[in-house]
């Protein structure tokens, strides 16, 4: 549908964030029905938008040329046949959720996620499904969200003992480091090209959490430091993988400290390792007064 705007000089993309959202879909429905009158079209935008009628109504400003009206009218009846195809599979996969045993028993989801934009997330109560059929509250690790929460768990499936150790099941994604020995000597550690959509969204969740407030956060901003981001990433998408892991299997619930208590946990690990190592010397460190 954007392309199509685009062709009629209609740059309705740059005044609305999301052409596809209440807004968006009222003004090309206006415009597909016949509506040219630019203030009129406007006036269909929400009240809490950032851009007001006039700038609305100058981004509308364009070509309304049959030809490309019919063109438009194509991509928006598509868009609608994508959604309900779209609508069908989510309403398969809630068909598919209720065949899985209930895990959680008596226990209640205590972190209830809020009906915010539900765009790109399922109809149904993913959250509480994800909840039953696995015991345990994934989205508490920083970096996971309902969809890739259920992304990894239509790859792995809900049964960890496929994988004796979390080692294992970090090799399994190519999370892990390689060994590729030649001569009886180390010839590289680069992860393995491994193509598997679960290390893909712990990648993805890696990168989320980057730039968040949480111990997670710091451990991947300390890595790029010194790694560099791509490292970094592969780095903090196998910690999360190893978290996601041992909940899985032994049932330990994640509990985030705050990027406070790993800062204060990293400085005294190097504290420790300085004085091991002056002592390796013959020194002792003393702290400044």
């Amino acid at each position: 549908m954007q392309k199509a705007l685009v062709q009629m000089n209609i740059q309705l993309h740059k005044v609305i964030s999301d052409i596809t959202g209440v807004s968006g879909m009222q003004i090309i429905k206006a415009i597909i029905g016949g509506e040219k009158d630019t203030e009129k079209l406007a006036e269909l935008r929400s009240s809490n938008m950032k851009n007001d009628n006039a700038t609305i109504a100058k981004a509308l400003t364009g070509d309304y040329r049959e030809e490309h009206l019919f063109t438009l009218k194509q991509e928006f009846e598509l868009y609608n046949v994508y959604q309900e195809k779209i609508a069908e599979c989510d309403r398969s996969i809630e068909e598919h959720y209720k065949t899985f045993d209930t895990k959680s028993g008596e226990k209640e989801l205590c972190n209830k996620i809020k009906n915010r934009s539900t765009k790109h997330r399922p109809d149904f109560a993913i959250h509480e499904e994800l909840h039953r059929i696995t015991g345990m509250d994934f989205t508490k690790v920083p970096g996971l969200d309902v969809v890739t929460i259920q992304t990894i768990i239509s790859e792995t499936g809900i049964n960890p003992n496929k994988w004796r150790t979390e080692k294992h099941f970090t090799s399994w994604l190519g999370l892990s480091p390689g060994n590729k020995i030649t001569g009886e000597k180390v010839f590289s550690t680069r992860t393995r090209k491994v193509k598997n959509r679960a290390a893909d969204a712990f990648r993805m969740a890696a990168h989320c959490v980057s730039k968040s407030k949480s111990g997670m956060g710091a451990y991947c901003r300390r890595l790029k430091k010194h790694l560099g981001a791509p490292k970094a990433i592969t780095a903090t998408a196998r910690k999360i993988a190893c978290i996601f892991y041992s909940m899985l299997k032994y049932g330990q619930e994640y509990v985030e400290r705050g990027i406070d208590y790993y800062e204060t946990r990293y400085k005294e690990k190097v504290v420790k390792n300085l004085i091991k190592k002056a002592q390796e010397f013959g020194y002792i460190l003393v702290q400044q007064e």
